[in-house]
């Protein structure tokens, strides 16, 4: 034990082994909770202190952050810090994502980045705690030092966490005060949530239930006997079974405190109050019935029943699935319907999500090796417009035939009759507006006026695609930044690819100005997110399509400026509707392996541009 003063950061873990803080207000609900000592159950309802994590329960016995809807379940940790620091002052330190909010550093990182700025340094070197960032006060930039990519940063003010003095403990422990279990029993919370935590815990305690546990997998060591739930209060009365469920919502861990579970976490079976009972126990009373009672459909109603009034207080529902398939039971919550499902003695898996994997294990310059059949490892691409007619009417007498007598139809550029004048209004050209074309390779037929209007809005680059079907005449090109375009092959294969390496590409366009083929002609452009990784197949087609995506870069049509449809952000670096794998090992995004037509649709795509096997015959000559 240790005597000082401090303040309290409640924190979780996440999946890249980092502890995130939760926010002073969150850390001030938990704290009054585990403050409050066994009597307040032990259990932790997020959503009480902030709407948004409604679906979280944190068991403070086990130390474990619990998801209803999920099953996920993430240890937690009860940190001290000096009061003087940042989290003692209420002082929050974030930086902009990519999608334009604000993340909080976490809580050493803040405090390191608070210390800088109190002793007025014009910079911070974050280096030596771990990161290769460089925090620029005086533009409130972070900088990455290897890629030198900068992002904004801010410092706002909160509430101040949690402060306790006196006498504290060396490590996260609960109760967090030796003496709070003699205080008198603080007032039930009368939120749905809180109602239905209690409401099981009373069964547990009235039936007899045991605690839900969680276990690895694999066999471990056994763990230690977890501690008998407290009593109700005396004249309880345990809720009814159709309002509540009859299961513990503990989620007590075989190691406890700040460990995490090493495999997926399993819901064992749970000990029903009907069940013989065991060496030692009273003989005196009818054991009392329990769901271990109930047949499959007697649980369904009930769970079903459950879910009703659930939906009806207001908490958060979600579709439920076990083992063999969707159950019955939707929507309901997940936890509480999978213990209910336990008891019963049907079939549940409370797992972890998949992992979101980007890239590739890391990979030495001794393992790359080039692609065969394809020259360099790297394509450049300039400002150098690409070839054009000398003028508009040049380039459409290149893929026009006359017609002399227009067919009694709409022109679907001007929706004018095709025997009257065209209906474009705009610059007038040196074409009259009565004349009437065909295209050559699909014969649909438009007003030249409005081809030559059509043309001039356009890249100018000595092509025209068909406004009807999209037939493309000529070489199209586009109007992509300059950048760098790396390929080369990597010893790993991919989900659904096993029987051969993986072809990686690098794209890199830095930001710059807009020239004369863009939306806005001088104004300055962002490129979020590069270098962006891309992967394909070792496979025939798959070194079919790089060559193609090579011609792609090199005709400037993989990337545009434009908004950003995932952030919003106008003037920017987009992807110009030729799809990309980006997610190396996952498809969580549906940007990722195995996809069994992914190599035929981006084939389609490119065909759609203008680019196909008799490209790269042109691109030769």
């Amino acid at each position: 034990m240790l005597l000082a003063s401090a303040v309290v950061v409640w924190e979780w873990l996440n999946e890249h082994g980092r502890w995130r803080p939760y926010s002073p207000a969150v850390s001030h609900h938990i704290e009054a909770v585990a403050r409050a000592g066994p009597r307040a159950g032990g259990s932790v309802v997020l959503g009480q202190a902030d709407s948004r994590l409604a679906p979280y329960i944190i068991d403070l016995q086990s130390m474990h952050q619990f998801r209803q809807d999920t099953g996920t379940i993430r240890p937690v940790r009860r940190s001290y810090y000096d009061p003087s620091s940042a989290p003692g002052k209420g002082v929050v330190w974030e930086w902009e994502n990519d999608s334009g909010s604000w993340t909080p550093y976490d809580m050493d990182v803040g405090i390191t980045i608070q210390r800088a700025y109190e002793k007025q340094h014009p910079w911070v070197d974050l280096s030596t705690i771990g990161f290769c960032y460089v925090i620029d006060f005086a533009t409130m930039g972070q900088i990455n030092r290897q890629t030198q990519r900068k992002r904004r940063v801010r410092r706002r003010l909160d509430m101040v966490y949690p402060l306790v003095s006196g006498t504290l403990p060396k490590s996260q422990s609960w109760p967090a005060s030796p003496g709070a279990a003699a205080a008198p029993p603080a007032p039930t919370c009368a939120c749905p949530q809180c109602l239905l935590v209690m409401s099981v815990k009373a069964a547990v305690s009235a039936g007899g239930l045991g605690a839900a546990t969680l276990q690895p997998r694999k066999a471990p060591p056994a763990p230690p006997a977890a501690p008998k739930a407290p009593a109700p209060a005396p004249g309880a009365k345990a809720a009814d079974g159709t309002a509540a469920a009859r299961g513990s919502l503990k989620v007590l861990a075989s190691q406890g405190g700040r460990q995490q579970a090493a495999s997926t976490p399993a819901l064992s079976s749970v000990v029903s109050a009907a069940s013989p009972p065991g060496p030692g126990a009273g003989s005196g009373k009818a054991p009392r019935p329990g769901l271990g009672t109930l047949n499959r459909s007697h649980l369904q109603r009930l769970a079903i029943a459950q879910s009703r009034v659930l939906i009806a207080s207001g908490v958060p529902t979600v579709p439920v699935k076990n083992l063999n398939g969707s159950s019955p039971v939707n929507p309901a919550l997940a936890g509480i319907t999978g213990i209910l499902m336990s008891a019963a003695g049907l079939p549940v898996c409370l797992t972890r999500p998949p992992k979101l994997v980007l890239h590739p294990p890391p990979v030495s310059k001794s393992e790359i090796q080039s692609i065969p059949g394809i020259s360099h490892t790297c394509r450049k691409t300039t400002k150098k417009q690409a070839k054009k007619g000398k003028t508009p009417e040049e380039v459409l007498k290149k893929y026009l035939q006359k017609v002399r007598h227009p067919p009694d139809e709409d022109c679907t550029i001007c929706m004018e009759r095709l025997s009257a004048p065209s209906g474009y209004k705009g610059p007038q050209s040196a074409i009259k507006p009565d004349l009437v074309g065909k295209l050559a390779k699909c014969g649909h037929i438009f007003h030249l006026h409005c081809l030559v209007a059509m043309y001039n809005n356009g890249n100018k680059d000595g092509s025209l695609q068909c406004p009807t079907c999209k037939t493309i005449y000529g070489v199209k090109t586009g109007t992509q930044p300059p950048g760098k375009m790396e390929y080369h092959i990597i010893p790993h294969a991919l989900p659904g690819h096993s029987d051969c390496k993986t072809i990686r590409i690098i794209y890199n366009i830095p930001p710059g100005v807009q020239g004369p083929e863009h939306p806005n002609p001088g104004k300055s452009f962002t490129a979020r997110g590069f270098p962006r990784h891309c992967y394909l197949p070792d496979s025939e087609k798959g070194r079919k399509v790089l060559k193609l995506l090579l011609v792609a870069w090199d005709r400037r049509l993989i990337f545009a400026i434009g908004t950003s449809s995932t952030t919003g952000e106008s003037d920017t670096v987009i992807w110009n509707e030729i799809h990309h794998k980006t997610e190396f090992g996952s498809n969580l995004t549906g940007h990722g392996y195995p996809d069994i037509n992914y190599l035929d649709n981006v084939l389609a795509e490119l065909a759609a541009q203008g680019i196909t096997e008799e490209s790269l015959a042109q691109e030769k000559d």
